[in-house]
């Protein structure tokens, strides 16, 4: 059904990381998964030209990296990247703290809702990067 899109995943509870990897690659996709903000800036150095979108728990471990900071850095860098924001706690600052044209998900969430996420977000992306006007 989806053709091998490579997504990164950046999620600090090692269970859940390996919850979500699965669930993705179970629907085509190919993922990278980090496990801390650290983790995941050096895989965006290495990858960021061939990664199309980025899922980010907000609060990633003690490095004092959060998923605010991956998706502007990710942003600066690939304007047009879909972010799909993961939560249960850091929903309330989504509106001042998250970079436009994003989705914020609340945990748990169901693998379906994730997948659906990425796949809208990627196929409205494809139209944000074509249309005229766009950020």
């Amino acid at each position: 059904m989806t053709q091998s899109v490579p997504l990164l995943v950046v999620e600090d509870e090692a269970l859940l990381l390996l919850d979500v990897q699965d669930g993705l690659e179970g629907a085509g996709y190919a993922v990278l998964g980090a496990a801390s903000g650290r983790e995941a800036l050096a895989l965006m150095d290495i990858h960021l030209d061939s990664i199309r979108a980025l899922v980010t728990d907000i609060d990633i471990g003690s490095d004092s990296i959060t998923g605010w900071d991956l998706a502007q850095r990710a942003r600066e860098a690939k304007p047009h990247l879909p972010v799909i924001y993961m939560t249960g706690a850091s929903a309330d600052q989504w509106t001042s703290r998250g970079v436009p044209h994003s989705v914020l998900l609340h945990k748990p969430f169901a693998s379906a809702q994730l997948i659906t996420a990425v796949s809208q977000l990627l196929n409205s992306s494809t139209d944000i990067a074509a249309g005229p006007g766009t950020e």
